[in-house]
Formats: C-alpha cells, sequence, structure tokens
C-alpha cells in the first residue's frame, strides 16, 4: 500500500509509475474538466510560431502523413536546427535571448529538445487573453508568432502528471488563481501537443496512426509526460512493424531512447529487424543500406544465420568503410559501436591476426579484443560454459556462440619434428539429433601447410546401407591439380574415463576438394550413439578430435 503522506505533485512519485495503465485506478479520468474553467485555476497561452519549412502541421496533415513524411519532416526540422546553429547569434543581444529563441549548443545534440520550448509565467493582461503576437517588446529577428491558443487549465493535474509543469508552477512565484502561463512552440508541434495535454486529463488518445504516435511521443518527451510516453510506446508496438517503421524507432532522439518508458518499443524494433534480417547472406545488400542502428540490431542478435563469426567481421569492415570513408571516423564507429558486435573470441586465429594488422581499429581496442578471445579459446570448455552463462545476461553476449554454419574449432599447431596440427570440434547433442536423417555439419576452415582443410559430421547410412550412423571426414578446401600427403586419426571422448580415444586412423593424398573419413565413426547405429547412456556425450556434448600430419 502507497504511503499516505507522498505530494500528489511530486514527479517522482506520481509520474514514474511503472505499472501505468490508462484504466487503473491511480489515473482517474479527468477529461471532462479539459479547458473547462469551472475546474481549472489558470490559463495556458500557445504562442505557435510558424516552421521555417511550411510542414503542414494541420490535423488533418496530423492524422494522415504517412511515416515516410514524418521522417522527411523530422530531417528537415533537424537541418533546420543545425543552419540556425550556423548562424551568428551575436546579434542577438543577451538579454532578448528567450525572446529570440535561441537554441543552446547542448540541444543540438539531442534534436527533440531542439525544437526548443519557452515558458513563461505572468501576470494576466486587462481585456483579451491573447497577447498580441507583434508585442514591441520582442525583437524583430523573433520567430513569427502566427497564432495564439488559450486554454484553461488544472495546475494540480498536469502537474502530477509532468515534472516539467511541477517546476512551472511550483516556480516561486505568488499564488494566483489568475495567473497566465505561456508556452512558445512549432507550428509542427501544435496537434501533438493538444492531444498530450488532453492525455494528460484523460489518460487517452484520440489519434492511432504511428507518424501521429511519434509525434506525441517527442511532445511527451520534451514535456517530461512518462505515462504518456508509455502508452505511445505500446500503441506503437500493437502497430504492424516494418523496415522503416523499426528504424524511425531506434533512430529517435537519444532522450527518448534512453526513457524507461520506450524500451519495450525499441525493444520489439530490434527483435523485428534482427528476424527479419536473420539470414543476412540473403539480405547483404539490403543490409549493407541500412543505417548504424539497424545494423547494430541485426549483429547483436544470437540468432544470426552466418557462416561463421569471421563473416561477421568481415561485413562489419565491408560496411563501415561503405558508410564512413574517413579513418577516423571509422575507427570511432568500430571502437564505439560495431566493435561490439563482433564476438571475438569465435573467430579463427587466423583471422585475429588480420585483426592485430587492421588499420580500421584503434591498435590498443584491436589488442585488448584479441587478447581476450585468445585466453578464451585456452579455457577448458566447462569454463568456457561458464563465462558464456555469466555473459549472457550482458548486452554485448560477445562470449554466447551463435548457430554458425560452420562450427568453431580450436586448434593446435606445432611446426617440428614435422608439420602437424590438432583440431577439437565439439558438437551438442541437439545438433547431432538435428542431422537425422541425412544431414551434415561443417567445422570452420583450419590449415596445415598452407592448405585449408575442414572436417563435416553426417548422419549417412552404413556400407551395408542397413541402418543410420555417425560419420565423420576430412576435407581440403582448394580445388584444382593440388595434391597433399596427410597422416590423420580420429578420436572422440569416450565415457567413463572420458578421455580421447582413437577411433580410425589413416593417410591420404589429398587433391583439391577431396574428402576422407568413415561413415560409422562409432560401428554402431545412430539409436545407441544419440540415446542418454551414450558414452560419447559428456554433458551433452560430443567432443571430437582430429591429428593432421604432413607425411615426410
Amino acid at each position: 500500500m502507497k504511503d499516505q503522506n507522498l505530494d500528489l505533485f511530486d514527479p517522482r512519485t506520481a509520474v514514474m509509475d511503472p505499472e501505468y495503465s490508462p484504466s487503473s485506478t491511480r489515473d482517474p479520468d479527468f477529461g471532462f474538466a479539459f479547458n473547462d474553467i469551472n475546474f481549472s485555476d489558470r490559463l495556458l497561452q500557445i504562442e505557435i510560431m510558424a516552421d521555417s519549412f511550411d510542414p503542414q502541421s494541420d490535423s488533418d496533415s496530423f492524422h494522415s502523413q504517412s511515416l515516410a513524411d514524418w521522417a522527411r519532416n523530422r530531417k528537415r526540422r533537424r537541418e533546420d536546427i543545425r543552419k540556425e546553429m550556423a548562424l551568428d547569434i551575436t546579434a542577438c543581444p543577451e538579454e532578448q535571448v528567450i525572446s529570440c529563441n535561441q537554441i543552446d549548443t547542448e540541444d543540438v545534440e539531442n534534436e527533440n529538445q531542439g525544437e526548443s520550448v519557452v515558458a513563461m509565467i505572468e501576470e494576466p493582461h486587462s481585456g483579451d487573453e491573447a497577447t498580441n503576437a507583434d508585442d514591441s517588446s520582442w525583437n524583430f529577428d523573433s520567430p513569427r508568432v502566427v497564432k495564439v491558443e488559450t486554454l484553461h487549465i488544472s495546475s494540480p493535474i498536469l502537474a502530477a502528471k509532468s515534472p516539467f509543469f511541477y517546476k512551472l508552477f511550483s516556480n516561486g512565484m505568488r499564488e494566483s488563481e489568475q495567473r497566465q502561463v505561456t508556452l512558445r512552440i512549432n507550428a509542427s508541434e501544435e496537434a501533438a501537443l493538444m492531444e498530450l495535454l488532453n492525455f494528460m486529463y484523460s489518460n487517452k488518445l484520440t489519434t492511432n496512426t504511428a507518424p501521429a504516435l511519434l509525434d506525441v511521443l517527442m511532445a511527451a518527451d520534451k514535456f517530461e509526460v512518462a505515462s504518456c510516453m508509455r502508452y505511445c510506446s505500446r500503441q506503437l508496438c500493437n502497430l504492424p512493424m516494418t523496415p522503416e517503421s523499426a528504424l524511425l524507432y531506434l533512430e529517435l532522439p537519444s532522450s527518448i531512447l534512453m526513457a524507461e518508458a520506450v524500451k519495450p518499443l525499441t525493444d520489439a524494433a530490434e527483435q523485428f529487424l534482427a528476424a527479419r534480417y536473420k539470414d543476412i547472406t540473403k539480405f547483404q545488400e539490403e543490409v549493407m543500406k541500412l543505417p548504424l542502428a539497424g545494423v547494430e540490431a541485426i549483429l547483436f542478435s544470437d540468432d544470426l544465420q552466418i557462416a561463421s563469426e569471421d563473416a561477421v567481421y568481415d561485413f562489419v569492415l565491408k560496411w563501415t568503410r561503405t558508410h564512413y570513408p574517413q579513418i577516423e571516423e571509422r575507427r570511432e564507429i568500430l571502437g564505439s559501436r560495431l566493435g561490439r558486435c563482433i564476438r571475438f573470441p569465435f573467430m579463427s586465429c587466423r583471422k585475429l591476426r588480420k585483426v592485430l594488422a587492421c588499420n580500421d581499429f584503434d591498435h590498443e581496442f584491436a589488442s585488448k579484443l584479441v587478447l581476450e578471445a585468445l585466453f578464451y579459446k585456452a579455457e577448458a570448455p566447462h569454463r568456457q560454459r561458464s563465462q558464456a552463462a555469466e555473459d549472457s545476461s550482458s548486452t554485448s553476449h560477445r562470449f554466447v556462440e551463435r548457430a554458425y554454419k560452420y562450427r568453431p574449432v580450436k586448434v593446435v599447431d606445432f611446426g617440428l619434428p614435422r608439420q602437424q596440427c590438432v583440431v577439437y570440434l565439439d558438437l551438442k547433442r541437439e545438433e547431432c539429433a538435428n542431422l537425422f536423417p541425412s544431414g551434415r555439419v561443417y567445422s570452420q576452415a583450419f590449415h596445415l601447410g598452407g592448405q585449408g582443410f575442414f572436417l563435416s559430421a553426417h548422419c549417412n547410412m552404413d556400407q551395408q546401407s542397413s541402418f543410420h550412423c555417425f560419420g565423420l571426414f576430412l576435407g581440403m578446401q582448394e580445388k584444382g591439380s593440388v595434391t597433399f600427403a596427410v597422416d590423420y586419426e580420429f578420436a572422440a571422448r569416450t565415457k567413463p574415463g572420458e578421455e580421447y580415444v582413437s577411433k580410425y586412423k589413416g593417410n591420404y593424398t589429398f587433391t583439391g576438394g577431396k574428402a576422407v573419413g568413415y561413415r560409422n565413426l562409432f560401428a554402431i547405429p545412430w539409436t545407441s550413439f544419440i540415446a542418454e547412456d551414450s558414452p560419447y556425450f559428456t554433458n551433452g556434448m560430443l567432443h571430437l578430435r582430429a591429428e593432421l600430419t604432413i607425411k615426410s
């Protein structure tokens, strides 16, 4: 039960209720009091200034514009803010800053706050409440006021919903039932502000289109009405999502994106993009054209379908080089944003060496990531699983393995007395089960003597085609006339000792594109291999080892 001594108008208790519901008894419907003099203690005068780009801000366009129109208008507003900031502000005397409606440099970083609001509390004018738009106290450079709207408002209702109004009504001015509050906004914000004010009374909106809801969301952020931000976020989540709308939600001003009220919307947008472009190879051309926020959402996903983490690294480099041709900008984006999308511990050692030599990355940043990846690779499997479990609750997921088309391997290389490598391939029980009845899974490439090799695990029929069984094969990547003589041995960790036990030895002279192996590695039917009491699975994992030695 809530403390009865809580101040109703304290924004910390009245606004930030995470369990807000429009129908909640804690948010009664005061719609009957909206703009009604009988239930009001102040006048709100809204001075509406002309937009420099004429955005067609009337009520009809507010309800009917498309998302593409909304995005274009937002872009033009941002450009206008930048142009205004480029003007020489020395012509505006210091005491006239409010009248000139100058924009603070910090506001340019925050696009939404850039569309500034001027708020004043003043004694009422004699006669008509509406002030003259040509007031001689304004500087001649002030934005032109094209319309003035006057509303009767209840300060307790607005203050209970908004810290902005709470501070505005409690700033030390003498109490007076007839005090007049003046807000100055752009014409493009008028319809959204009217919807917002109505919501603060009634807890509902009359609009249900994505562009209009986005405008109200922007207004709710500006005037700090968290309950309306949550409402708009839920309504937008309930609308059909498209790539265009998802990208718009992820590119909202930073103050909105940081708000807890909007997190369900941005989460839904990220999940939509991640699911739509899960098979990134299939949509590579389309993904290459996406903005940074969209690419991040896709590459952060655990469900990304891609050949290997090496391919993620290659794609990130290709995208950043296309969108950020300046090396300084590229390093900044890789270091602060996209570098976090790459799961370096699952890249091949061969590719990690290339990371260290890549000028696109800051050297210190690259060295730290490669060192972390190598330490992870050196860990015992149970320690790796522990790190992955801990990391799954974080935002980076850098130790969480994706479902790669080519499974990661550990490789130990020897140069003496003969060129040799030992390759470790781990497969989950579920992965093996999914191979039935005729599937196969490939490892990432590894190298010996300058040649690329890979392992492939199969579910196939035995030699007599009498039952299914588990097979393991070794293949050489290069095609053509290259020949390569190799001694090889396959082994598997086996219970009860859980040591690697040799299962098959052989030697083969490879030519490009050829593979060699054993169709029934364990000499048992598939049902026995995959059974719960199978001696080849330890904690749900099949551990395979292949040793390759170049014949002298």
